[in-house]
């Protein structure tokens, strides 16, 4: 496979109901577990809600600025299934963050797209009312469709990632073989490790399990239960 689209349709024929990616949140008591067949809906909402509903297009830039948790897994997905580049900058061409990253970002909201997750179980809307012009994925995205194929498709050479001014092409994220082992990890993966890590397991056939708010004592029970190699650490 060479680009993101190829990788997850792949990743559908190969293990549709099989776990992607099993999330929990310890300090909530949270957990969460996309199939890969859920996984590719939520993208899919997620992917008509940044093209459909806010007009991005393929080679703009996106900030992801959310902790480690599912909804970043499912944003990184979307962003690549419509071509966007996920990006570091401090003045992409849209932004999704989270409640505690939320106040950074507001004031330049009426400039470009910015959608906030509230991080709640369930991918619920905020209890309060946000800033004016940011959007609440938590309202917008269930009126998505469950199924989305990009109009202009990314190419293999496509930028996928740009950290620090660095781009990593389509290709260089999904051409390889990947990684086929079930990985625990704590590393956000809307970061550069986090990114490579989601993105190798995908095209390798393997699935992630994404813990935040543990002890190393809960992460190694986690790591036993889940049947998972790791942690691998922020």
């Amino acid at each position: 496979m060479q680009t993101y689209p190829e990788t997850l349709a792949q990743a559908l024929r190969a293990d549709p109901g099989g776990p992607l990616v099993t999330f929990y949140d310890e300090a909530s008591g949270e957990r969460q577990e996309l199939s890969t067949t859920t996984y590719a809906n939520w993208v899919a909402k997620a992917s008509g809600l940044l093209v459909d509903e806010h007009g991005l297009e393929r080679g703009d830039s996106i900030r992801i600025d959310l902790p480690a948790h599912w909804l970043a897994t499912v944003f990184l997905g979307a962003a690549w299934n419509t071509g966007l580049v996920v990006t570091d900058h401090e003045s992409p061409d849209a932004v999704v963050c989270g409640p505690e990253t939320l106040a950074s970002w507001a004031d330049g909201a009426g400039k470009r797209p910015t959608l906030a997750c509230s991080l709640l179980p369930f991918g619920v809307r905020f209890a309060d009312p946000l800033p004016q012009d940011v959007h609440d994925v938590g309202i917008e995205v269930w009126g998505q469709p469950d199924a989305f194929t990009p109009w202009d498709p990314p190419t293999a050479d496509d930028p996928a990632t740009s950290w620090a001014g660095v781009e990593t092409s389509h290709a260089d994220l999904f051409g390889g073989d990947g990684k086929a082992e079930r990985l625990l990890s704590t590393v956000p993966s809307a970061s550069p490790a986090g990114a490579e890590l989601l993105a190798s397991l995908l095209a390798g056939g393997g699935s992630l399990v994404l813990v935040t708010n543990a002890t190393d004592e809960r992460l190694a029970a986690l790591a036993e239960s889940e049947r998972a190699q790791g942690p691998t650490r922020s």
